[in-house]
């Protein structure tokens, strides 16, 4: 099993990226073959909407940081998303690779029943906000999972810690890292 792991802070090693780290080290010591992209250390641009992914290729046309990360996702069998909430959304960082999703899109996505160039993988969705309110930025995690699924990420999970943060605490608690153990177990079993 293959495991790609995409940080989406731009703080390293915080809040998001301790729960995805301990799925993924989870998973690693239960056989798992992962693989951990920081995306805020990578040089790479958004989408151009170019549409040469769709008139010719079968992949982005552009070359740069997130070219690897494509392709790794590509071939693995679970992506691990993780971003803090930023304004309400995911990072910069995050949205930046999701929207250079649209080349995992075969030209004819609109009508055809199979319209991800990808095999289907499962998708662990972590989000961490310092508001304590979970009812704040509930919609974040469906809006994107839907999305998602029509990309060929058929089976999600959603890790989701309320109230830490740089403002409040920067210490994740036991039961979400032990949710993301559980997660590993679950999926590597």
């Amino acid at each position: 099993m293959k495991i790609v792991t995409l940080l989406g802070s731009p703080r390293s090693g915080k809040n998001s990226a301790t729960i995805a780290n301990r799925l993924t080290e989870t998973a690693a010591r239960l056989g798992a073959e992962t693989r951990t992209f920081e995306l805020n250390r990578l040089n790479y641009r958004g989408c151009q909407g170019c549409y040469a992914c769709k008139k010719g290729l079968d992949r982005c046309a552009l070359q740069d940081d997130l070219t690897d990360v494509l392709a790794a996702v590509q071939e693995a069998d679970v992506v691990v998303l993780a971003s803090p909430v930023y304004y309400g959304d995911v990072t910069a960082q995050l949205k930046g690779f999701i929207d250079r999703n649209y080349s995992y899109l075969k030209p004819d996505y609109l009508t055809n029943p199979q319209p991800s160039r990808l095999t289907p993988k499962k998708l662990v969705f972590v989000l961490t906000q310092g508001n304590p309110d979970e009812a704040l930025f509930a919609d974040i995690f469906p809006r994107y999972d839907g999305f998602l699924k029509w990309m060929g990420f058929s089976e999600s999970r959603l890790i989701r810690a309320c109230g830490i943060g740089p403002v409040t605490s920067d210490t994740v608690p036991e039961q979400v890292l032990q949710q993301a153990e559980e997660t590993a177990r679950e999926l590597v079993a």
